[in-house]
């Protein structure tokens, strides 16, 4: 617990500076209002919710791929690399700490998305649930952080991750409905979009920002937080694989 702390304060000093965050935070309004455009020029007001959600989860699963693959390349390029393998700390805790700092961080785009709403189209929305809404963030976050330390192994084998990370963007936020509902995709498509914690997490984030009844909160929470821990269960287990080889071969710091 003391190593996840200390990695998450030093991810949470670092993150306001980096480029990474400002893209986020200059990008969400831009996403808001062209969401809101869009439904508002449709007679969708009823999509407002979704307006706001969608760049909230665009931006967290952004930053955290980002941190996924600094993490291993800087380390790498700087050529410490090796000094913290070699330490006694856990190199995949020190991973999903500062993978959940940042993804903590990216709720402020919900609080942009939600004041463009406001004060751009007038669509002040409400939130009936907050309790819902907090339990939300806190499993989502989680389930960031685990999803995306599964792809730090395959930072250490390869020499650059902005491929990865340019991949699993705009195609995931399409299939696990995140910019439109589920039910509009094809059939055969669906099925993988469940599988995905997005799909879950923009379903709870929208019902917690509807006047009627959350179906279920407990559950979907849960099933959020599962998917995550389950993600990072297999992130450590992969990593440290990767790692044992990378020692064997003696390619920790190749680039």
């Amino acid at each position: 617990m003391r190593l996840f702390l200390a990695a998450l304060r030093l991810q949470l000093r670092l993150a306001p500076g980096s480029p990474g965050t400002l893209q986020v935070w200059v990008t969400a309004p831009l996403f808001t209002a062209v969401f809101l455009s869009t439904a508002e020029y449709a007679g969708r007001h009823d999509l407002s919710a979704y307006a706001v959600v969608a760049p909230t989860l665009m931006g967290q699963w952004s930053l955290a791929l980002g941190v996924a693959g600094e993490v291993i390349t800087e380390e790498r390029s700087q050529g410490t690399l090796e000094a913290v393998i070699a330490t006694p700390g856990r190199l995949s805790v020190v991973v999903l700490a500062r993978i959940f700092a940042v993804s903590l961080l990216g709720v402020t785009a919900m609080a942009e998305a939600w004041l463009v709403a406001g004060l751009g189209f007038g669509r002040w929305i409400a939130v009936p649930h907050p309790v819902v809404l907090v339990l939300a963030l806190l499993a989502n976050a989680l389930a960031m952080a685990g999803t995306a330390s599964i792809l730090s192994s395959l930072f250490v084998l390869m020499p650059s991750a902005r491929i990865v990370q340019n991949t699993l963007t705009y195609p995931l936020y399409l299939l696990s409905g995140v910019l439109v509902p589920l039910s509009t995709l094809p059939l055969w498509v669906r099925p993988v979009g469940h599988a995905v914690f997005l799909s879950w997490s923009a379903g709870l984030l929208r019902s917690a920002l509807s006047a009627g009844a959350v179906a279920h909160p407990s559950a979907r929470v849960a099933v959020v937080a599962a998917l995550g821990v389950s993600g990072h269960a297999v992130g450590a287990l992969l990593l440290s694989r990767v790692l044992r080889r990378v020692r064997r071969l003696g390619t920790v710091n190749h680039t």
